[in-house]
């Protein structure tokens, strides 16, 4: 079983793995010494997915249930940047290109659930202004992505009833769904994309 913990910037993410589940896949770091090539950029985002899945089946196989603290699959990154008008279809194009290339070859897939907690902008705000121990980049561009992640996993989960929990329990671990049969299915991810609101065409800025 894979469990995936999504929302916004400061939505409590890690705060909730460390207090709830132990052990877990951490978010990724950007180390700002990404590529600036946009093909090798999108190969790169495809490494740090492989490489989180890898952890998540690793963690898997050792406890039962791996968590990761946001989701392996980035995509939803690039489609909501490119929706809100914040950066170009283009870049979520070539990232849609190398993830299915991922899916395909069996090394990403969909997380058997995923807790998605979506505070509201003003909390979120509150949360990002209180907190002393991170330095979160981008705030006023990332709070926007809340409503485009909201409408991919509302997708994913219409696709797939069952999958998403739409809360970051106070209590805890809620009961989670049973582990999906095929998590690596391009099918599936394939739908996804297609049942999604169309992506402007126009960038409002750089």
């Amino acid at each position: 079983m894979i469990v995936v913990v999504e929302g916004p910037t400061a939505a409590g993410k890690t705060s909730w793995c460390r207090r709830y589940v132990g052990r877990y896949v951490a978010e990724y770091a950007a180390t700002g010494r990404e590529p600036t090539d946009a093909v090798a950029l999108a190969r790169h985002w495809a490494r740090v997915s492989m490489d989180r899945w890898a952890q998540a089946l690793e963690l898997e196989h050792a406890d039962g249930v791996a968590f990761c603290d946001t989701d392996p699959v980035k995509l939803h990154y690039a489609w909501g940047m490119a929706a809100l008008g914040l950066a170009p279809r283009a870049r979520f194009d070539r990232e849609l290109t190398v993830t299915r290339e991922a899916f395909r070859a069996g090394r990403l897939g969909f997380a058997d659930a995923v807790l998605v907690g979506l505070p509201e902008v003003e909390t979120l705000q509150r949360r990002r202004d209180s907190d002393e121990t991170r330095r979160r980049r981008n705030f006023a561009a990332h709070v926007q992505l809340r409503e485009p992640l909201q409408q991919w996993y509302a997708t994913l989960d219409r696709l797939d009833p069952g999958r998403v929990i739409w809360e970051l329990p106070a209590e805890g671990v809620p009961k989670l769904p049973e582990p999906r049969a095929d998590r690596g299915a391009v099918e599936l991810l394939d739908a996804l994309v297609a049942a999604l609101p169309p992506l402007r065409q126009v960038v409002t800025q750089p």
